[in-house]
């Protein structure tokens, strides 16, 4: 049996892609640029946070906008496993306790969208789309 939104599933995965992609990208400028300004203050920028920060930051931008999705997709899926597991698991293992809620859900859901790929309204479906009307 269908689900209420079945029908419009590949389009609720692109906007979950998007947005997922949009949110990450933020985290990277934040590391990088500085800017959002973090509400903690932020601080000097590691080696770590530079390259986790980058990979936020092209990351985000590539998984938004749909190319080299999986691949983009699962090192930022990488990338917050190293989070939580590198910085936040060594506080607390409980996500509630260490405040690594979002790099685990970050890590799954990057982790899907690796698996599933880039979707509907990415620049790779216009590539396919422009390579099946040659043939």
């Amino acid at each position: 049996m269908d689900s209420f939104l079945g029908r419009y599933s590949t389009y609720i995965y692109s906007i979950m892609r998007i947005v997922t992609g949009f949110l990450f990208m933020w985290h990277g400028t934040q590391k990088l640029f500085g800017y959002p300004p973090s509400q903690g203050g932020g601080g000097e920028l590691s080696a770590f946070m530079a390259v986790g920060g980058g990979i936020e930051f092209l990351g985000g931008i590539l998984i938004m906008i749909g190319l080299f999705t999986s691949v983009a997709a699962f090192i930022s899926s990488g990338t917050m496993a190293v989070a939580y597991w590198g910085f936040h698991g060594t506080v607390a293992i409980l996500p509630l306790q260490n405040r690594g809620e979002l790099a685990v859900l970050y890590c799954f859901v990057l982790l899907y969208i690796a698996a599933r790929g880039s979707g509907v309204w990415s620049v790779e479906s216009i590539f396919k789309g422009s390579r099946n009307a040659e043939s």
